[in-house]
């Protein structure tokens, strides 16, 4: 085998789909696997102003960053088989469109849109199947070329054989076939001289020498036109490796009505790097281990192959990857997640920007303390927000449960004579002190860790509560308490 050469081709024409990057990882991993070149090239052909978007560069350009596949050639960063756009690529479509017509594989097409439309009208009406009719392809290869020369507008089409299959092997789904009278005659170069997919993608996937084309099975009924394309051409096939849909948890094909498809809104929502991967790998490859949810990337890579690829479709199953990404959060460095919840934080108001270094030293304290609840990067302010913001009020639980107990004003009283006048408060001196006011007030410890709890937070849940003391330090608990207290005493008021 030469050296594989695998490739990522997206279209600027929306922000990269899960779908789209689960093959780019496909792609990415196999030519890793084997010691190859990963290529991305840009195929921004399409310049519908509908779809296309020159912003959506970027976020392809980032989701391939995100997830730390970037390629070894494309148009970032260039190489040897650049360009690696399709609009900076024309001349080498054209060229080749040309030779099909010289050879008689392919042939000048005259038809107007005004015909092609009352074409399609009729087939419409009876009942057929749509396609060209080929009615061009009956012209002489005289008169073509006359009208070429006229300078009269045309498309160029590929003559598909009239008889016969198409057959090729595919490294998922075995050896397929398709019969030829099924396959239109495609328009291969308009008559902009611009070209459509099918005649690019081959012409691009054969002068940068890819030698396997890995992408969705729904690319699988273009084959036959493009195996059609490198026999004319006398090009050598790179092996085709279709891989399965992704459908939605109801089975149907992924979209919006099932929640986020595109990398964007991933990555907005604060799912990690590598949480994606594990993730995208999963949708439709098995690494053998059927135990296993979790790999290391280097892992996948000494495992990858296209024999693992399922013919059967993936099912995006959002519970799994947020579990999945709670679980990379918790494995998490905490330097490293203090730094990816800094901005969150600061979106959210509860940090400056930039941030004191009183802040950054509480983000650092806090972070550790709600990992184990964290599922989304998004979920950081509203469990952190109680460290950097007094509560106004407490929520109903706390002050129905807690803070209008009998007790209450007696603990919270007590906790404020307990607390250090200067320096800090550890964990174990935040214990000690709870059990000093449950002995002292001869009650319950739950209910004295309770009530600081809602009195410090003014809710009921939260971090562990000598940790939570002990990071909210004496000066954030004396004036929070000496507040409950007014809480308290407003609701024994209110209720007297």
């Amino acid at each position: 085998m030469n050296c594989v050469r695998t490739r990522y081709a997206p279209s600027p024409t929306g922000s990269p789909h899960v779908g789209n990057l689960r093959t780019a990882v496909f792609a990415w991993l196999f030519a890793r696997a084997n010691g190859g070149q990963f290529v991305a090239r840009l195929e921004d052909t399409d310049r519908d102003p509908e779809r296309y978007r020159p912003e959506y560069i970027g976020d392809i350009e980032s989701s391939l960053r995100f997830l730390e596949i970037e390629p070894d050639e494309w148009w970032v960063s260039g190489g040897p088989h650049g360009p690696y756009v399709q609009s900076e690529r024309l001349a080498l479509y054209q060229a080749a469109a040309r030779r099909l017509v010289e050879e008689g594989s392919a042939y000048p097409c005259f038809c107007t849109a005004e015909r092609l439309a009352e074409m399609r009208a009729q087939q419409h009406e009876k009942g057929l199947p749509p396609g060209y009719d080929r009615r061009c392809r009956r012209l002489s290869r005289d008169e073509a070329a006359r009208r070429v020369a006229a300078g009269e507008p045309h498309t160029v089409r590929l003559a598909v054989p009239l008889e016969g299959r198409t057959a090729c092997s595919d490294a998922v789904y075995g050896d397929i076939s398709f019969e030829n009278r099924t396959v239109d005659d495609q328009v291969l170069l308009k008559s902009n001289g611009w070209p459509t997919y099918h005649l690019a993608v081959v012409v691009d996937d054969h002068e940068m020498a890819i030698t396997h084309v890995i992408r969705g099975e729904d690319w699988m009924p273009s084959t036959p036109k493009q195996v059609l394309l490198y026999r004319a051409l006398a090009w050598e096939e790179p092996v085709w490796a279709h891989v399965p849909l992704i459908l939605g948890p109801d089975r149907k094909k992924l979209s919006k009505r099932h929640g986020a498809t595109q990398f964007v809104e991933f990555a907005r929502e604060g799912y990690l790097p590598e949480a994606m991967f594990n993730f995208l790998v999963l949708l439709g490859w098995s690494a053998g281990d059927e135990n296993r949810e979790l790999f290391r990337r280097e892992e996948i890579i000494e495992r990858f192959g296209l024999s693992g690829i399922s013919r059967n479709p993936a099912v995006f199953d959002y519970g799994k990857l947020r579990w999945m990404n709670g679980e990379y959060i918790r494995a998490c460095p905490a330097d490293r997640l203090a730094d990816l919840c800094l901005p969150r934080l600061q979106e959210a108001g509860l940090v400056h920007t930039p941030p004191t270094p009183e802040e950054e030293g509480l983000v650092r304290q806090v972070t550790p303390l709600i990992t184990d609840r964290m599922k989304v990067l998004s979920e950081a302010p509203a469990l952190a927000g109680m460290f950097f913001r007094d509560p106004e009020t407490p929520d109903d639980r706390a002050r129905r449960k807690w803070l209008s107990a009998p007790d209450a004003a007696r603990i919270v009283g007590a906790a404020l004579e307990a607390l250090p006048s200067e320096g800090g408060l550890g964990v174990e001196e935040a214990e000690a002190m709870v059990d000093r006011i449950a002995a002292s007030l001869r009650v319950e410890r739950a209910p004295v860790i309770h009530t600081l709890r809602a009195a410090a937070t003014g809710t009921t849940v939260g971090p562990g509560l000598f940790e939570t003391l002990s990071v909210l330090g004496p000066a954030r608990l004396r004036r929070r308490w000496t507040k409950a207290l007014d809480w308290i005493a407003s609701e024994t008021t209110s209720s007297a």
